[in-house]
């Protein structure tokens, strides 16, 4: 049942690993490696899930002329802008926006930017998979050395 928790945390927009790692770790009490292990297979997991499912939702949508007037109105003009950013940067960049804990961050707003930017489904994989690593290095160290100094502090008292 706690790998399900795991698992629906991890899926929610906004949340991701960010919430379902300490949720493992400190409410859940999962042994940490186990809780990471399973955070970052199914965060990596779900970015492709997103970009193929917004790949597919925008070809519909934009069969609607005025969602398509939208579409190359905003997307399109944006794509061109950032062409060479994304050239210059193209996956590394993408990882590292994706890895960074902070709040609007993430696979789904990667997935949404990758898509936008028109990077590759491969470049967006392989910056997903560095990118979910940066972030749950980052958290679980976070995490693990928040419950030990909160340990710590509250024997000392």
């Amino acid at each position: 049942m706690n790998i399900i928790k795991l698992i629906f945390w991890t899926f929610i927009p906004g949340l991701e690993l960010r919430w379902s790692i300490p949720y493992g770790i400190s409410i859940l009490k999962m042994p940490w490696i186990e809780v990471v292990i399973i955070t970052f297979i199914t965060n990596i997991l779900l970015g492709p899930v997103v970009y193929i499912l917004l790949n597919k939702f925008v070809h519909i949508v934009i069969k609607i002329k005025f969602f398509n007037n939208i579409y190359e109105k905003f997307v399109i003009r944006t794509q061109r802008k950032v062409e060479t950013k994304v050239e210059k940067y193209g996956e590394l960049g993408l990882a590292l926006f994706i890895g960074i804990p902070l709040p609007g961050s993430g696979v789904y707003t990667g997935a949404l930017a990758a898509f936008i930017l028109g990077l590759d489904f491969k470049k967006f994989f392989i910056a997903t998979v560095i990118g979910v690593f940066i972030a749950g290095i980052l958290v679980t160290i976070a995490t693990l050395t928040g419950i030990e100094f909160l340990e710590f502090m509250l024997k000392i008292r």
